[in-house]
């Protein structure tokens, strides 16, 4: 567990409660923010303790920092929620990729990594937050939700992009599977799966701090996807009627018509002829 614990432990929160992983950045940030002006109560998870708090201050969300590859942080951030109130929903939104190898080029530790953070940190969450969202549903006579925030890359193979695409496939399965087995309950699994969408950190990440490297992937593309994109549609899902359930919602910028297929430059409208 890192050293920062959420300010408010006596929080008893009346108002639908979720928590949000990845919160101090990016998609997880923007979702954070999206379910606190629905009046959602808001656990904002992540590792980095300074940003979280940041975010706390501003939205009103309790910070929780933890490292969800971390077996004994997930016990940690269970055990808080149980005595602190509700899980109405999970949103998992923690990930990320390494590396532009092709397959005999890749590195194995950037494998791994992205396999830990995309499909068993995923996992071990889900599991151990599934008994307290079946005690909110039980207790509020309504139900809970798991929402997956994926990727087009999980449906569609490139060039360069196997280890994420292996991992971001994983974690679409793990949603794929447990629909499937909480049938019969009221649970809804719901799975987001953005295309390009510019955030701050993930390309810079990806391509080992790179500015340049990074820049180059959004150039002269009209309006790729924000962070806030995503985020609305999250919280539309979650917003929607209780007999509702989003499978699986894919989503991209207009000039992203696939994976291989991006426009550079203004969208136009083609004269006849």
């Amino acid at each position: 567990m890192t050293d920062a614990t959420p300010t408010d432990a006596a929080h008893r929160p009346t108002a639908r409660r979720a928590v949000v992983t990845g919160a101090s950045s990016g998609i997880g940030e923007a979702t954070a923010r999206k379910l606190r002006a629905l009046g959602w109560d808001v656990v904002a998870v992540a590792r980095r303790a300074e940003r979280l708090a940041a975010l706390e201050n501003e939205i009103g969300a309790v910070a929780f920092a933890a490292d969800l590859t971390a077996a004994a942080d997930v016990e940690a951030l269970a055990e808080w929620l149980a005595e602190t109130g509700p899980v109405d929903a999970l949103v998992n939104v923690a990930g990320g990729a390494r590396g532009t190898d092709r397959v005999e080029d890749g590195d194995p530790d950037d494998w791994q990594w992205m396999f830990e953070v995309n499909v068993l940190a995923t996992q071990r969450l889900t599991a151990a937050l599934l008994p307290l969202l079946r005690r909110a549903a039980a207790d509020r006579a309504a139900h809970a939700d798991v929402v997956f925030v994926t990727s087009t890359a999980a449906q569609i193979a490139y060039a360069g992009g196997a280890g994420y695409n292996a991992a971001k496939a994983g974690q679409s399965m793990i949603a794929h599977a447990l629909r499937l087995e909480v049938n019969g309950e009221p649970l809804r699994v719901i799975e987001i799966a953005p295309g390009m969408v510019q955030t701050e950190e993930f390309t810079l990440n990806r391509l080992g701090g790179d500015r340049a490297a990074a820049d180059r992937v959004y150039e002269d593309v009209q309006a790729p996807l924000t962070a806030d994109d995503v985020a609305d549609v999250i919280g539309y899902a979650l917003s929607a009627p209780g007999h509702v359930n989003l499978d699986l919602v894919t989503m991209r910028p207009v000039a992203q018509s696939a994976q291989h297929l991006l426009a550079r430059g203004p969208l136009h409208v083609r004269t006849a002829g």
